[in-house]
């Protein structure tokens, strides 16, 4: 069995890390722009609206349970 010379072994590694490591940071993207929204918008929206129904449904509520001899409405 034949024994691997130690010099172009060595130059064979060093030349796999600079294309592993170097080469592919070279060709990276840049990063993704940041989001125009983060959401907290839509939920303050939707607390909005949950709000509101929440005050209809008791003022419509709120009457038919009064008893009726106080006639608040």
């Amino acid at each position: 069995m034949a024994a691997i010379p130690r010099v172009p072994f060595g130059l064979m590694a060093v030349a796999a890390l600079i294309f592993g490591i170097v080469l592919p940071a070279v060709q990276a993207q840049a990063p993704a722009p940041a989001p125009t929204s983060d959401g907290t918008s839509i939920d303050q929206g939707i607390a909005y609206v949950l709000m509101l129904l929440a005050l209809v449904l008791t003022y419509l509520i709120h009457p038919l349970d009064a008893s009726p001899p106080y006639k608040l409405f």
